[in-house]
């Protein structure tokens, strides 16, 4: 007889037949992947019976594995089942149910998306209008201002290696680190992404950055923060060694798209480098930057962060234009470079993330997902960062669910 959880797993891996790379990461037993590998595929209708099946079991208080201590296994319950409702959702769509994006989400994600207002839009255009130099039309100087912080090819493997470096060094200061872990990072393309951690399991990483559109100076740290330290790297090893070496919780070695573990993970990793430095993570970021001869502008990013943000948040429209409205995708690119001031190519990879079949409804995980951690973790004006750090370090550590950050 197979465990709850070791169901929880053989289920997991079947969605990656249905949906490359929905299964993001797995370092289980190989067992049971050899399993699923070896089995016909699955239709999609007996996907959600064998979730709808799971969430009956944790109704009924079937234990999860034989590691169970009653408190932990209440906590380790609540996560798994708001995982299988995921899963549940996902299996309906693969098979046709009518959903509307809404409701998508917040079964996939354990939230509801929310659309930018036009107020907010125009409040941060207003601020953008006048912190970004130069004459004429808005979107025509931010784009070339962009792009005048583009990394050069020769420049850029020495970044990452200070980039890598400097937050490893702050991420073991503040947090901790297991011995051993490492990442390796590549150069890639013809991906719809920006960057991507590959998980490989034994406390290893490589990341992925995206070259199909110019690699700038003023997105670089963020990525490098969300993708290796303190983001998805660090969450990835800490709970490997905590939750699946020590504890045995095997749920902890699959990671899969489409439920609210991702959006826990997406918005601590967003967060990870304003946790890192706080109020100087311009400074810093900039004089690291200066050492190696590229060029940072700390002071524009400052003084136009939350404006950034909400141009960023328009991704979230752009998701309820296309799978809620159903307007066209050349539609949708054309609005994103309107009120999101995104140059055509900038606006393409959105939209062709957002179309992807893996990641459709995944921006949300962004949107939300940092504001809830924000807030959980609390501002610094609020919260000691004493207790701020040690929030943080409970979102890497432990099973969380959206519903515990509201």
């Amino acid at each position: 007889m197979r465990t709850l959880v070791e169901r929880y797993l053989l289920l997991g891996l079947e969605f990656n037949k249905h949906i490359d790379g929905f299964v993001d990461a797995y370092y289980g037993p190989e067992d049971l992947r050899a399993e699923v590998s070896r089995s016909a595929k699955v239709e999609p209708k007996q996907l959600a019976e064998s979730a709808r099946e799971l969430i009956a079991a944790i109704d009924s208080n079937e234990p999860l594995d034989d590691t169970a201590g009653s408190k932990r296994d209440a906590r380790r319950a609540s996560w798994l089942r708001a995982q299988i409702v995921g899963l549940h959702t996902t299996a309906q769509r693969l098979a046709g149910v009518p959903l509307d994006y809404r409701t998508e989400v917040e079964l996939c994600y354990g939230v509801r998306p929310r659309r930018v207002s036009r107020e907010e839009i125009d409040e941060a255009l207003e601020v953008l209008e006048r912190v970004i130099p130069g004459h004429g039309d808005l979107r025509g100087r931010l784009s070339t201002y962009r792009e005048s912080f583009a990394v050069s090819a020769g420049k850029l493997q020495s970044i990452l290696a200070d980039l890598k470096e400097l937050f490893r060094s702050r991420t073991l200061e503040l947090f901790g680190l297991p011995a051993g872990e490492n990442i390796e990072f590549e150069v890639v393309t013809s991906k719809p992404w920006s960057g991507f951690n590959y998980y490989l399991g034994n406390l290893t990483s490589r990341v992925a950055i995206n070259a199909d559109l110019p690699i700038l100076s003023t997105s670089l740290p963020h990525l490098i923060a969300h993708e290796a330290y303190p983001g998805h790297h660090s969450e990835h090893v800490r709970k490997e060694v905590n939750l699946y070496r020590k504890l045995g919780q095997m749920e902890e070695s699959i990671f899969l798209v489409g439920t609210p573990q991702c959006l826990v993970a997406e918005g601590l990793a967003d967060f990870g480098l304003e946790m890192l430095f706080g109020g100087e993570e311009f400074s810093v970021i900039a004089e690291l930057m200066s050492k190696r001869g590229v060029s940072y502008p700390d002071q524009e990013l400052r003084e136009a962060r939350s404006s950034f943000e909400t141009l960023s948040n328009v991704r979230a429209n752009a998701a309820w234009d296309l799978h809620e409205d159903g307007l066209p995708p050349e539609q949708v690119v054309m609005t994103l470079e309107r009120a999101a001031l995104l140059s055509r190519p900038r606006a393409e990879k959105v939209v062709e993330f957002l179309v992807d079949s893996t990641w459709r409804a995944y921006v949300t995980c962004y949107v939300e997902g940092y504001q809830l951690v924000r807030s959980w973790v609390g501002m610094p004006s609020a919260v000691s960062e004493q207790d701020r750090i040690a929030r943080f370090k409970r979102l890497i550590s432990e099973q969380m669910t959206p519903t515990d950050l509201v």
